[in-house]
C-alpha cells in the first residue's frame, strides 16, 4: 500500500479511536448537569443524599471518558501536518480559525471548570458547583461546534476565495453559518445524548441486576436514561432526515449513492436491499419501496432525484476527467446498518423506560443481563454515521476543490506511515483497554444505596 492509502487508514483508525470517547463527553456532561441539577433542587432528603452520590457515580465515569477522548484527539492534530502537510498548506487559513476557537474558547472553559467542579465538592455552594457542570456542558458541546465548522467547510465550501493556489477565508460570519453546520452538528449532538443515555441504561441494568444495596437508586437512572435515550434518538432521526434533504441540494451524489440510485428516477424508489456492481455501475438485483426515497427528500411521493451516473457525467464536465463516485457499496450498506442500530435501541429504550416506570425491572432479569452487552451499539452507530459522513465526498478531502490523492505530504514513505500507524494502533488499544478496566472496576465496587434522611 502507498503512502496516500496508508495515511488514510491511520487517520481513519485515530479518528474511530477518538470518536468512541466524544459523544459520550458531548452526552454524559449533560446527563451529569441535569442530574446534579436534581440534586440541588429536590427537596427530599433521602433522595438529596442518594442523588449527590449518582452525581460522583456518574461523573467519575465521564472523567474517565473525558481523559481518553483528549489523548486520542491530540494526536488528530499533528496528522495535518505529518502526513497531510498539501492539505495544511491548502486549508490552514481556513481550517486553523475554527480549530484556534476551539481551544481558546471553548477546551480552555471546559478544562478549567472541570477541575472546578472536580475539587469544588464542599468549597463552593451547591449551585455554584452545579454551575460548573452546566458550563462544562457548554463548552464540550461548543468545542464540537467549532470542530464541525471546519468539517462543513470540506463538505460545502463557504466564504472563501483562492489566492496563489491557496483556500483564504473572506468571510468569517460565512463559515459559521454554512447551513451544513446547522445539520451536521444537530445530528451529532443528539447522537451522543443517545449513546450517554444507552450507557447509563446499561450501567444501571448491570448494577440493579447485581448490586442489591444499590438497586433502587439505580432503578432511578435507568428509567431517566431510557427517557434521555429515546429523546436523543427520536431527535436524531429528526435531524438525519432534515440534513439528508439539505443534502440532496448541495451535494446530490452522496445522497444517492446512501440508495445506490445509479439512474435518474421521478419518483426515486428505496432500495431495502440491493446486489451492487460498482464496476458496471448497476444493481445486479434490488428489492425497493416504490416512490419512498422521493418522499424522503420531498416530503411528497413524487420528485426526480437525480442518479449516480448521470452526477458523474456532470462533475467530469465541472471537474475534469476523473471518478468522483464514492465506496456506493460501503455508504449504501453503512446507512442501512446506523438505521437499523437506531430503531432496536428506540425497541430497547421504550420497553426499558415502560418497564421502569412500572417499576418491573427485576421481572425480566434476561433484560439487565443483555443490555450491558448491548452496549457497543451505539458506538457502533457513531463510527458508522462518521464514515458515510466522510467517505461520502471522496474522492474530495474538500469538496470541488482538492482531491484526497493532492493533499497528502508529498516526502512521506509507506515506511514512515507504518511505524507510526503500528505505534498508535497499540498505544490507544492499552489505553482502552485501561480506561474500560478501570470503569468497569469502578461500577463494580461502587456502591449507591438509597440512604434514608442523610445528605452526605
Amino acid at each position: 500500500m502507498d503512502a496516500l492509502l496508508l495515511s488514510r487508514w491511520q487517520f481513519a483508525i485515530t479518528t474511530i479511536y477518538h470518536f468512541l470517547f466524544v459523544p459520550v463527553t458531548l452526552g454524559l456532561s449533560i446527563f451529569v448537569a441535569l442530574l446534579e441539577t436534581c440534586y440541588v433542587r429536590t427537596k427530599r432528603p433521602a433522595w438529596k443524599a442518594t442523588s449527590r452520590k449518582l452525581v460522583r457515580f456518574f461523573g467519575t465515569l465521564f472523567l474517565v471518558n473525558f481523559s481518553m477522548g483528549v489523548v486520542t484527539g491530540i494526536v488528530q492534530e499533528f496528522h495535518f501536518g505529518m502526513n497531510w502537510s498539501e492539505y495544511a498548506r491548502f486549508m490552514g487559513d481556513i481550517f486553523g480559525a475554527p480549530l484556534a476557537l476551539e481551544a481558546l474558547t471553548a477546551f480552555f472553559l471546559e478544562s478549567t471548570f472541570l477541575g472546578i467542579w472536580i475539587f469544588g465538592w464542599g468549597r463552593l455552594s451547591e449551585k455554584a458547583h452545579c454551575a460548573c457542570i452546566w458550563i462544562v456542558a457548554f463548552a464540550s458541546n461548543l468545542s464540537a461546534f467549532w470542530i464541525l465548522v471546519a468539517n462543513s467547510f470540506m463538505q460545502h465550501p463557504v466564504g472563501f476565495a483562492v489566492r496563489n493556489g491557496r483556500a483564504e477565508m473572506t468571510d468569517f460570519a460565512a463559515l459559521v453559518t454554512n447551513p451544513y453546520v446547522i445539520g451536521e452538528y444537530a445530528h451529532t449532538l443528539f447522537s451522543a445524548i443517545a449513546t450517554a443515555g444507552f450507557l447509563v441504561v446499561a450501567v444501571s441494568a448491570w448494577k440493579v441486576l447485581h448490586d442489591a444495596a444499590s438497586r433502587r437508586a439505580f432503578t432511578q437512572t435507568c428509567k431517566a436514561g431510557a427517557l434521555f435515550l429515546l429523546f436523543g434518538l427520536f431527535a436524531a432521526m429528526g435531524s438525519g432526515h432534515l440534513h439528508a434533504q439539505y443534502l440532496a441540494q448541495v451535494n446530490p451524489m452522496k445522497v444517492s449513492s446512501f440508495e445506490a440510485l445509479w439512474e435518474t428516477a421521478d419518483p426515486a424508489p428505496f432500495a431495502i436491499v440491493a446486489d451492487i456492481n460498482e464496476q458496471s455501475h448497476e444493481n445486479n438485483v434490488e428489492v425497493t419501496i416504490p416512490g419512498a426515497f422521493s418522499f424522503m427528500l420531498y416530503n411528497k411521493p413524487s420528485g426526480a432525484v437525480p442518479g449516480i451516473n448521470a452526477i458523474q457525467s456532470e462533475y467530469e464536465a465541472a471537474y475534469g476527467p476523473g471518478d468522483y463516485r464514492p465506496d456506493v457499496k460501503g455508504l449504501f450498506w453503512s446507512f442501512r446498518f446506523m438505521i437499523g442500530i437506531g430503531g432496536l435501541l428506540v425497541l430497547l429504550g421504550l420497553i426499558t423506560a415502560y418497564l421502569g416506570w412500572k417499576d418491573r425491572l427485576m421481572d425480566f432479569p434476561l433484560l439487565l443481563k443483555a443490555l450491558p452487552w448491548l452496549l457497543p451499539l451505539p458506538f457502533l452507530a457513531n463510527t458508522v454515521g462518521w464514515y458515510i459522513a466522510e467517505a461520502g465526498r471522496q474522492p474530495w478531502i474538500v469538496f470541488g476543490l482538492q482531491k484526497t490523492s493532492e493533499a497528502v505530504s508529498p516526502n512521506l514513505t509507506s515506511a514512515d506511515v507504518y511505524l507510526t500507524m503500528i505505534g498508535f494502533t497499540v498505544l490507544y488499544l492499552v489505553l482502552a483497554v485501561a480506561a474500560v478496566y478501570t470503569a468497569m472496576r469502578y461500577i463494580r465496587k461502587t456502591e449507591v444505596p438509597y440512604e434514608e434522611g442523610r445528605n452526605a
